[in-house]
């Protein structure tokens, strides 16, 4: 292997664990998680739904592409530090736009996104002249620039039309994670594990510092909204029970297939799937908490107020998508899907429309006990059987 002339500021093999410059980027997702919980409250409908979902997946992108940049290279390396900068300033400008992504501030947004993406994998392709995984960042910015023109074009649209270009130019994106980012002269991605991860240790643990800043977005918003009016016993119960499905969902997401990304990407024989599942997965269960943050200022604020349907779906339907992605996650690390929580994800959809003459917090706490039974299931079988090795396929 080569590493070209920026060979100096690559990743050692030793220097696995994440650095402070990582998690001081992650910070900046704090900033549009709250952005896109907030702004989805405000539009509680099916056009809001799918307008936070389509400025959410720009922003995981840029959150998945930084953390392989950040693989690759060695982030205490002074030159690394100051290029990470100005990718999370970007990141910064793009969560300050997302309420207004789709009126006025549409072109901001979208300009943002692909500075952030095309800059960083620029420096990218520079700084790995020489080095085996210099065409898969080429790959990767030959598929943001096709994207680009869809991003573009739909800034200087209104309405209805950005939705539909921004989610095709998301949707290109997503699934050249899937078909290897097939590129003119250089075909398709391949298995080698250089062209998907550099550190197996880093890369898990990336993942799951990511999961623990998103968790972040129901406890702020849960403490912001239960500090703003009086502490009484009906919001006082209900910000309990807001506190007790964060605390669900980190159990269920680190139990077994949580602390063993690391394992299953070193035994796998096809590390490019593991990695596409996994952010897959990813995407599926911060959107659910995302849900879940907006579920939780409306059961402190309006704990025994009449249930809209709207509101229901919310609630029941945020836990519903992380267990979703958190089967896909089982999927990933032992190449098979986690039927207690594909029936759990069932459960809660099934129940939406049975819910309707319940209060919100009544609602919240069903999805609360169908989490814990999740949970539990999955307790009892580690302890019914030997633990489960990763078996990735």
């Amino acid at each position: 292997m080569t590493t070209g002339k920026f060979g100096a500021v690559l990743r050692r093999p030793g220097k696995a664990r994440p650095a402070f410059l990582e998690l001081f980027f992650d910070l900046v997702f704090v900033l549009a998680f709250f952005q896109l919980s907030k702004e989805l409250l405000a539009h509680l409908t099916w056009t809001g739904a799918f307008q936070t979902l389509v400025v959410l997946l720009p922003v995981l992108a840029v959150w998945v592409s930084s953390a392989r940049f950040l693989d690759a290279f060695d982030p205490e390396h002074p030159l690394v530090q100051v290029l990470t900068m100005p990718i999370m300033f970007g990141t910064l400008v793009m969560a300050a736009a997302t309420p207004e992504a789709f009126g006025h501030k549409g072109l901001v947004f979208a300009g943002a996104y692909l500075a952030v993406r095309a800059g960083g994998l620029a420096v990218a392709i520079f700084s790995l002249r020489g080095h085996e995984a210099q065409p898969s960042a080429v790959r990767l910015l030959f598929w943001v620039g096709m994207a680009a023109v869809l991003w573009i074009a739909g800034a200087l649209l209104p309405g209805s039309a950005r939705g539909a270009l921004w989610i095709t130019a998301a949707a290109v994106e997503y699934a050249g994670i899937a078909l290897g980012f097939p590129t003119p002269r250089l075909g398709r991605s391949g298995e080698r594990r250089i062209e998907v991860v550099v550190s197996e240790e880093h890369t898990a643990e990336r993942y799951q510092q990511f999961f623990i800043i998103a968790l972040g977005e129901p406890i702020v918003v849960a403490g912001l909204t239960f500090g703003s009016g009086e502490f009484g016993a009906d919001r006082t119960a209900a910000t309990l029970l807001a506190f007790a499905t964060t605390a669900l969902l980190w159990r269920i997401y680190i139990h077994r297939a949580g602390a063993l990304l690391a394992d299953a990407i070193v035994a796998t024989n096809n590390p490019r799937r593991v990695a596409i599942l996994t952010i897959y997965s990813h995407v599926l269960m911060i959107a659910g908490i995302v849900a879940i943050a907006v579920g939780d200022e409306l059961i402190i604020t309006h704990p025994f107020g009449h249930s809209d349907p709207a509101w229901i779906a919310v609630i029941l339907g945020g836990p519903a998508l992380f267990l979703a992605g958190r089967a896909t996650f089982d999927f990933a690390v032992f190449g098979r899907a986690s039927r207690p929580r594909a029936i759990g994800a069932l459960a809660l959809l099934a129940l939406i429309p049975a819910m309707k003459p319940a209060p919100p917090l009544a609602v919240a706490t069903t999805a609360a006990l169908i989490l814990a039974t999740v949970a539990v299931a999955g307790t009892l079988r580690t302890r019914r059987i030997r633990p489960e090795p990763s078996r990735p396929g």
